[in-house]
């Protein structure tokens, strides 16, 4: 994505804290900076959601939960976008959380559906090959 060079005035501990979320993920400061501002600005449109880091980087998720978003809304798909049986589902849900969900991936549809796309390419054989140590011996 094109980028443009902007100056803006940051307090120290905010460049501080930016510097240690980079070191310890190995990344650049403006690549973190710019993950946390787009992430603190879809947390403004869709109120309910919040990114935590997950094995493979920050994932949305809803808000006091640890259901990440896409596993909602694949159970909404696969129950024909049908909310009451959605409701059904995830019966523990209040419906501001279920509609934060659906609020995000309107608004982020490509970044949940290649989440979803992601998930469905698992298998045993490639669970197993990046995470070893989930095999059992002898199988």
């Amino acid at each position: 994505m094109p980028t443009v060079q902007k100056s803006i005035r940051i307090q120290h501990k905010t460049i501080k804290e930016i510097e240690r979320i980079a070191k310890q993920a190995n990344r650049e400061f403006s690549s973190v900076t710019n993950e946390l501002l787009d992430n603190a600005i879809k947390m403004q449109r869709v109120p309910g959601i919040v990114f935590s880091e997950g094995t493979t980087g920050l994932r949305a998720r809803i808000a006091g939960t640890g259901i990440e978003v896409w596993e909602l809304i694949a159970t909404y798909k696969s129950v024909n976008n049908d909310l009451v049986r959605l409701r059904k589902a995830y019966h523990w849900l209040t419906e501001q959380q279920l509609r934060a969900a659906i609020g995000y991936y309107r608004a982020y549809p490509e970044e949940i559906n290649s989440l979803m796309e992601l998930n469905e390419q698992l298998t045993e054989d490639t669970i197993f090959e990046k995470y070893p140590f989930l095999a059992i011996a002898g199988n």
